[in-house]
């Protein structure tokens, strides 16, 4: 078992683990005998377990909220640091992306597969560079999103969030990518400017659920949602298009699954088949791998999965 396959576990256990009755055996406060008692009359009477224990005097009142206190932190502290591992760990081959370093991103799962070849998007022609060094809003928010996923006062929004995330789980990548724009376009839209004082300012997942933000925030956020759903970074992208019909830039999530490449949009609330998207015209799209220049149409290639 790899260290952090263990750690993962390690986490899991945690969350899993840490019932009242063990932490209350574990501290000597009852022994075993007492806690079979306990949990017997428990069946029988369907009461909460701690409410028996005060009622029988084995613990008073202020050792019961104590002990629900620590139970609650510690699962909400193991399920960050859960949720934290499945988004901000980087395959270790990858350190030219550099936006989180000494964090390792888990291998995506199996069952997405990998994609042998992708369609143009909006058929235009894409020329792909791996050097992300000029796009320090991009690598700076992921920077600052592995700071904030560590901070305790960010653990319930990020429990929370994660929580319904999950719910999308084990349903057809389509699925699991319309679940999760419908999700986050919940979120208040809100100007950079009005926001935080700037005129772009590209906000982390943590930030963008307690205060809401404007495009690229909900494109951000679907990206994070959606690879910790499994989604490998090859099969997300943030693109930052123009759009024709407002005549203004814009930014949108691309999502290629199985079924085709769909575009996540906070404008619209259905997803969009990414090759019907005619009102955008792609500027640039990136991931933690690469980003991608688009220029003029040209032929598309059709996407096949290995």
């Amino acid at each position: 078992m790899s260290k952090k396959t263990g750690f993962l576990s390690s986490i899991r256990k945690t969350i899993e683990r840490n019932k009242l009755g063990e932490i209350l055996v574990q501290k000597g406060v009852i022994d075993q005998h007492e806690l079979r008692h306990a949990l017997h009359a428990q069946k029988e009477t369907a009461r909460p377990l701690g409410q028996i224990l005060v009622d029988t005097s084995k613990i008073s009142p202020f050792q019961l909220k104590m002990l629900l206190g620590r139970q609650y932190a510690l699962r909400t502290a193991a399920t960050a640091l859960l949720f934290a591992a499945s988004l901000t760990s980087l395959h270790g081959k990858r350190a030219h992306a550099e936006p989180m370093k000494g964090v390792q991103m888990a291998s995506a799962s199996a069952e997405f597969g990998r994609v042998a070849s992708y369609p143009n998007l909006l058929g235009t022609a894409e020329k792909k560079d791996r050097n992300l060094k000029a796009f320090t809003k991009w690598t700076g928010m992921f920077a600052r999103f592995d700071r904030q996923l560590k901070q305790q006062a960010n653990l319930d929004v990020v429990r929370d969030f994660q929580k319904d995330v999950n719910t999308f789980k084990g349903q057809s990548m389509k699925d699991m990518v319309r679940g999760v724009n419908k999700l986050v376009n919940q979120t208040r839209y809100i100007v950079d400017q009005r926001n935080w004082g700037q005129s772009d300012y590209w906000a982390t997942p943590v930030e963008f659920l307690k205060r809401g933000g404007d495009c690229e925030d909900f494109a951000i956020a679907k990206y994070a949602a959606l690879k910790s759903l499994g989604f490998p970074e090859e099969r997300l992208r943030i693109a930052i298009v123009q759009d024709t019909v407002k005549n203004i830039p814009h930014a949108v999530l691309v999502a290629y699954t199985n079924e085709g490449a769909y575009i996540l949009d906070n404008q619209i609330k259905t997803l969009v088949d990414a090759e019907r998207a005619g009102r955008y015209r792609p500027i640039y799209s990136i991931n933690r791998q690469a980003w991608w220049l688009h220029q003029a149409p040209t032929n598309t290639i059709v996407a096949s999965a290995d």
